[in-house]
């Protein structure tokens, strides 16, 4: 290599090096801060993932307490709750608030050190254009100088080249010309194209305008049409409403006059009213006597059906005894036949064809006894009617025969009995539909009472005398434990209060037509324990006042309480033969015995017979 081009290779490397020193530095400077950036963004992403979460779990408590207060009813309380809640919403803001304004402070620091980041930039680049400058100017002087060198030595090749290409330039020129003459002529005809088409162009343009001219003017004029349309009708409406108001006066002075002829009439009716009231009083006095004679006679009547009843049982007992025994003959004769078909059937399949048996498994095989159910809501009924009718005549001395048949109210008096009742008819009007409590107000007292008990225990699942009672006894002792534990004492009377509070808070959740109540059925059972008393509690029973203010508070205990036994001892099955047995099932279940071999074996059978008689 010559002195000259290592000289120049030297140089070259020396600026190339100045140069890409700052353009390093450059890139370690901008890669620090964009890992820098990373770890920031990073931060500020958790950041805002953290107060996404917290915002939403506060926005689920904000909005998880509007529920409540549908639920409440003092305005104290709903003023308390929405006071809380504007709170709680306030100090969301104010988080939201603050988060916004250091994003916004992040944001203007960022803006600064971009700024400062670009005069840095800005100074760089103004040193490496004063080291490119710089190194231009040695490099141009040090090429000039071996330029003037080099064009010493091609000062002779230039001149013969010239010579040579001078010849080539000339013969290249006239091939030039001669295709810049035929791209004229075509550009020509190109031209002449055009301007055909541009003509065509401006000639479809005028017509399309013409026509949308045309339809515009055609909606300028029928929206004028509409405006003057409506114009009219604005005029015609406010006439009438003109007439409207001067009939409207004109009925107010008929009113005014009418008012005062009402008022005169009224006079007169409160004197026809006073002659009324004296004609009522006359006629009270007189049913008053009509009634105690035929008070006399229904409770004469009510002894004699209540003696029929008690027969009608005893009846029904003895014949439900004789139909369970012939029934489990019958069942027991069956199942025996059943049982050597079976074993025939096994002894063809094991013996004679070789074949694994196995046992049949049919769900009459193992019943045992009558099927069906019983229905005890007569009997619930007539209990209630005894209940009501026998209260009105306690004092009277009842008959030999009623006092023979053993009542399941006998530890409860029956005046306290039908009080509870005509509680419970009263306050629990929301489990009847609305159709039927218009039906019964045109009912007299004691049937609206009697139908309106038997809704409210079909709602609430009571079915057997037994579960009435077990109504009747709650209602007594839930109210003597709370008068007991309200005397207690100051630490007594707490737990009292919370105990009675706890148990109700859980019920009235039906809706006023309703029939169905499965959101009582639905409270979980407390403890039966806390509804036991000794027997000086239970004997001062009869003589704690109920209100009715409490039955539905009573009424929720109740339901968390109250469990139905479904075992059948001995007093549940003397309890269901007086009930009237479900036979819908008998035919079917007797039919089943008769087909305990399916119908393929049975020609299986056959066949085997067939085969064994060849044989």
């Amino acid at each position: 290599v010559p002195p000259t081009s290592q000289k120049l290779a030297k140089l070259l490397f020396d600026g190339t090096q100045l140069v890409t020193n700052i353009q390093v530095a450059t890139d370690a400077m901008e890669m620090q801060r964009r890992a820098e950036e990373t770890k920031l963004k990073l931060e500020r992403v958790e950041r805002l993932e953290n107060e996404a979460k917290s915002s939403t779990k506060k926005m689920e408590e904000i909005t998880s307490k509007w529920a409540l207060a549908k639920e409440m009813t003092i305005p104290q309380e709903l003023w308390q709750l929405l006071s809380e809640q504007q709170q709680q919403c306030t100090l969301l803001l104010n988080q939201k608030n603050k988060l916004i304004d250091d994003l916004q402070e992040e944001l203007k620091n960022k803006d600064e050190q971009y700024m400062e980041a670009i005069k840095k930039q800005s100074d760089d680049i103004f040193l490496l254009l004063e080291r490119m400058e710089e190194q231009i100017r040695n490099m141009l002087t040090s090429y000039h100088q071996k330029l003037l060198r080099i064009e010493k030595a091609f000062e002779l090749e230039q001149q013969e080249l010239l010579d040579s290409h001078r010849k080539k330039w000339e013969e290249a020129i006239q091939v030039h010309n001669a295709k810049e003459l035929e791209n004229l002529h075509d550009r020509l005809r190109k031209v002449e194209e055009f301007e055909v088409q541009l003509k065509q162009l401006q000639v479809q343009d005028e017509e399309e305008y013409n026509s949308m001219k045309l339809q515009l003017e055609n909606d300028v004029q029928n929206l004028e049409k509409q405006i003057e349309h409506m114009k009219a009708v604005y005029r015609l409406n406010q006439e009438k409403l003109d007439h409207n108001l001067k009939v409207l006066k004109r009925r107010d002075e008929e009113n005014t006059i009418l008012r005062s002829q009402q008022k005169r009439k009224l006079k007169r009716l409160h004197t026809v009213f006073s002659n009324l009231r004296t004609k009522l009083a006359n006629q009270e006095k007189q049913f008053s006597e009509e009634n105690q004679s035929l008070t006399a006679y229904c409770e004469r009547i009510t002894n004699q059906c209540k003696e029929i009843q008690r027969r009608m049982r005893a009846f029904a007992v003895s014949d439900a005894e004789k139909f369970t025994e012939i029934w489990l003959m019958n069942e027991e004769e069956a199942k025996g036949l059943m049982r050597k078909a079976l074993d025939a059937d096994r002894i063809i399949h094991t013996q004679q064809l070789g074949l694994p048996w196995e046992e049949p498994h049919y769900w009459f095989l193992d019943n045992v006894g009558p099927l069906g159910s019983y229905k005890t809501k007569e009997m619930v009924t007539k209990l209630v009617a005894d209940v009501l009718t026998a209260a009105s005549g306690e004092g009277k001395k009842p008959t030999p025969k009623a006092e023979d048949r053993a009542s399941p109210l006998q530890n409860i008096p029956k005046k306290t009995a039908k009080r509870i009742l005509e509680l419970v008819s009263h306050e629990l009007d929301f489990l009847i539909e609305r159709k039927l409590l218009r039906f019964l107000s045109t009912l007299g007292r004691y049937e609206r009472t009697l139908m309106k008990l038997t809704y409210i225990f079909e709602a609430l699942k009571i079915d057997s005398e037994d579960d009435l009672c077990q109504l009747l006894d709650f209602f007594l002792k839930y109210k003597a434990q709370e008068m007991a534990a309200s005397q207690v004492g100051p630490t007594g009377t707490a737990v009292g209060k919370a105990s009675v509070q706890e148990k109700g808070t859980r019920i009235n959740q039906g809706s006023p037509g309703g029939e169905d109540i499965s959101d009582l059925d639905s409270i979980s059972h407390t403890r039966k324990d806390e509804l036991k008393y000794p027997l000086s509690t239970q004997r001062s029973l009869p003589s704690v006042p109920i209100h009715a203010d409490d039955v539905l508070k009573i009424l929720r205990a109740f339901v968390q309480d109250f469990n139905k036994l479904r075992e059948k001892d001995v007093a549940v099955l003397q309890k269901e033969v007086l009930q009237v047995r479900d036979s819908s099932k008998d035919g079917e279940y007797w039919e089943a015995l008769t087909h305990i071999i399916p119908e393929p074996t049975l020609k299986l059978w056959d066949a085997l017979e067939l085969a064994l008689k060849e044989y």
